[in-house]
């Protein structure tokens, strides 16, 4: 059986050494003692109050190295100055933001209240706003808030978004038959008849008689339903 690795005294040394941030935020902390201890009167740390920390980000201002140029200076605005000015050098907006993020993450690390931690003070946000606005217009860089990446797809999402999407399931909805049409009526129009009219020649007709001619031919040519008609009529006069 193996025994357990032994760590190396390198990796050992690499583990207890503090990060870069752990680093910075150490030596700030240091820096912002030592002013309260040079302060006149001297201050302490439970007394410290947001003011105080706008002396001492004021304070910092003289260390800077980040030129800013004044309202009448000629490259006002200007991001790439072609010459050089007398404009002061302060500390840059974002030298100022981070500072104050290590130190009130420290002084919650040294004991001290969430509530009452003077670098999260009203006062000193308004003041790294200023900051930042006047740089941005003297300077003529916009500062714009950086967005956070997002963490890379992992491989079952790539897997998800590279495999090909499923069908869609068949819609078992029958679609409704149309209505039937009502069966068309024809109604059968009565046509009349037309009617045969028989007009008698109008030379056996002479106001209303019936003229016969004489002789035995017409006897002979006259019907005997015509003789009918005739002893009608003879008869229809005679009465």
């Amino acid at each position: 059986m193996q025994g357990a690795p032994v760590d190396s005294p390198g990796a050992a040394e690499a583990a207890a050494r503090p990060s870069r941030y752990e680093s910075q935020k150490r030596r700030d902390w240091h820096t912002f003692g030592q002013y309260l201890r040079n302060h006149r009167p001297p201050l302490e740390l439970s007394r410290c109050s947001g003011a105080h920390v706008l002396e001492f980000l004021r304070y910092l201002d003289q260390f800077g190295k980040t030129k800013v140029h004044a309202a009448g200076c000629p490259f006002f605005g200007h991001p790439s100055p072609p010459a050089p000015c007398p404009c002061p050098l302060r500390q840059a907006w974002g030298s100022l933001d981070a500072l104050v993020g290590r130190l009130r993450a420290a002084f919650e690390e040294h004991g001290g209240r969430p509530e009452a931690n003077p670098f999260g003070a009203r006062a000193v946000r308004l003041y790294l706003r200023e900051v930042r606005d006047s740089q941005a217009k003297a300077r003529g860089i916009a500062y714009e808030k950086k967005r956070r990446k997002r963490p890379p797809p992992s491989s079952s999402q790539k897997a998800a978004k590279a495999a090909p999407s499923p069908p869609p399931p068949a819609s078992t909805h029958v679609a409704a038959p149309p209505p039937e049409r009502a069966p068309e009526v024809l109604v059968a129009r009565a046509v009349p008849a037309q009617g045969h009219y028989f007009i008698p020649h109008p030379q056996h007709y002479m106001h209303a008689h019936f003229l016969m001619p004489g002789g035995h031919e017409a006897d002979a040519a006259v019907p005997s339903s015509s003789s009918g008609n005739s002893n009608g009529h003879s008869n229809g006069h005679s009465g």
